[in-house]
């Protein structure tokens, strides 16, 4: 069976397979297809999992909102780095600035003070549903018609967005002057036509029930700000104190950054308003939280606190698992910087295996505009990281990583580490395989893009040219978080959604919609939707 195909399914649990042709407490999957890869060619843009988005909002008279706005927005930087921009209100006007790049070359000081007034939204982006153009960059701005104005940032993907679409009577991503093709867009608009008769915080409230799939909404009219979350809670959002005003985040790192103090949560199904009458609450639909369980594993920083629970210490936890479900004996512990750390360290300890720094990191590879030349791109791998060859030379390495995705930077990082004297390099990794596509705000592609879709752990082993590869089980990853296993979405270990999935869906669905795509022509995408993604052969 080879890649496309639905594979055999069965309930992961711990993967570990040797060199030796031993699995251990294996899947039965199929075997993967016969396609050959140049690890150092893939490998310079093969980025793992996509963030999703940041989202940051504060409401505060008398303090500098636009500043306060850019470092929680720097603090948010790794959930996306195509795009970035900040709404701020006066009560009078809205001002919106946006542009494409990482949160530091779109804004600098003079951009910053020019953005006055006591209410702002922030977003940094990375694309979900739309492609990466200026268009599509947030905060996304629409005007009702009795003149006033509302920015909105959104982090998080909406399923029924071409339902949306239909729903305001327009071709998705032409309305009038407007080239988003973003749910983003579609929902400020919505938000704004249903805000003329009732007001923003009303239109909101019967607006947010018909919305399906995740979203983390921050945004504000020209004098009350507001934040949202979707009835299951797939991503984080908080709420945070300041001196003289609130301030809504992603992450609590967020708060930190900014000097606020964590209040609470935004629960799921809630709304908030902020203003001069202080701060409101009202429910707009029950909860089912169904966090997303790979914010714990890579999306969110280690010093921020989800459900109470922080990161850091839940991923020195799964590592410790790891190191009980797949044991091997060896010389040294080693992460792949920086998301695979915490997971390597509690390895290490539990193994009682010498941890330490085999590989440095370049902390300024970051985001480029410049299309890399072949050449370059055949450095792969070696533009993020290079190894330190007096550690690496004659050791039987442990390389701690926290997830699989197409398998190209583990290929190339293994290929690497032997070229550097390494004698064995055993693969581990601190989530389950990645064997579904995400439709909540994680870019992981199609089911035929996941290596491990359609394979077994060996064929995978063989595939990155490890000793031995182990995945930690998926029991175990939802006992560090210490959360219930029905309070998570694991839809991409599973492929058990939560919210359903709709055939018409996909990161450009609203592209295929305004080009007139439809009917036979905007066919569900092979593996990628309700159809292939439910399905139990």
């Amino acid at each position: 069976m080879g890649i496309g195909q639905s594979p055999t399914r069965s309930t992961p649990s711990s993967t570990y397979s040797d060199d030796s042709g031993a699995t251990r407490r294996s899947l039965a999957l199929s075997v993967i297809g016969g396609s050959t890869v140049d690890p150092e060619l893939d490998a310079a843009t093969d980025q793992g999992p996509k963030e999703e988005c940041g989202v940051f909002g504060v409401w505060a008279p008398g303090e500098e909102v636009a500043k306060l706005t850019y470092y929680g927005l720097y603090a948010l930087q790794h959930r996306g780095q195509e795009a970035a921009g900040i709404a701020v209100a006066d009560g009078s006007e809205i001002v919106v600035f946006k542009d494409l790049g990482l949160v530091s070359q779109v804004f600098d000081e003079q951009t910053l003070t020019a953005l006055k007034g006591h209410i702002a939204v922030g977003h940094c982006r990375y694309s979900t549903t739309g492609s990466g153009s200026w268009e599509n960059a947030q905060p996304t701005f629409a005007t009702t018609s009795v003149g006033s104005g509302l920015a909105l940032g959104h982090n998080g993907n909406l399923v029924n967005t071409a339902e949306l679409a239909l729903a305001a009577n327009k071709p998705a991503g032409r309305a009038g002057p407007s080239k988003s093709t973003t749910d983003s867009d579609i929902v400020t608009r919505l938000l704004a036509e249903a805000a003329t008769d009732v007001g923003i915080e009303t239109a909101a409230l019967r607006l947010f029930p018909s919305l399906k799939g995740a979203f983390n909404f921050v945004f504000c009219d020209e004098h009350t700000l507001y934040a949202a979350r979707d009835p299951h809670g797939v991503h984080p959002l908080v709420l945070g104190r300041l001196d003289r005003g609130w301030v809504v985040a992603s992450e609590t790192a967020a708060l930190d950054i900014v000097g606020a103090s964590y209040v609470r949560e935004v629960e799921p199904g809630e709304l908030l308003a902020i203003d001069e009458d202080g701060i409101r609450s009202e429910r707009f639909a029950s909860s089912n939280p169904k966090g997303c369980v790979f914010e714990y594993v890579y999306l969110a920083r280690p010093d921020t606190t989800i459900s109470g629970r922080g990161v850091h210490a839940t991923r020195v936890d799964i590592g410790r698992r790891l190191a009980v479900e797949a044991p091997i004996e060896a010389d040294l512990v080693i992460p792949t910087p920086e998301s695979g750390t915490p997971a390597a360290i509690g390895y290490a300890q539990q193994a009682g295996i010498p941890y330490g720094q085999g590989l440095v990191k370049n902390a300024y590879v970051g985001r480029t505009f410049i299309q890399p030349s072949q050449t370059i791109r055949q450095l792969g791998i070696r533009l993020k990281l290079n190894p330190l060859r007096d550690v690496i030379r004659g050791k039987r390495l442990v390389v701690v990583d926290d997830s699989i995705v197409r398998g190209n930077t583990q290929r190339a990082l293994v290929r690497m580490l032997r070229e550097a004297g390494a004698v064995e390099v055993h693969v581990r990794i601190a989530s389950p395989p990645v064997r579904w596509p995400c439709f909540y705000g994680l870019d992981f592609g199609t089911r035929a893009e996941l290596i491990a879709s359609a394979s077994e752990v060996d064929d995978v082993r063989r595939s990155i040219g490890a000793d031995s590869l182990g995945y930690i089980s998926l029991d175990s990853l939802v006992a560090a978080t210490e959360q219930p296993r029905n309070r998570l979405c694991t839809a991409c270990f599973t492929g058990e959604y939560p919210i359903a999935i709709p055939d018409q869906v996909g990161k450009h669905v609203l592209e295929g919609i305004a080009r007139g795509v439809t009917g036979d022509a905007f066919a569900p995408i092979p593996n990628y939707g309700q159809a292939c993604a439910l399905s139990r052969p």
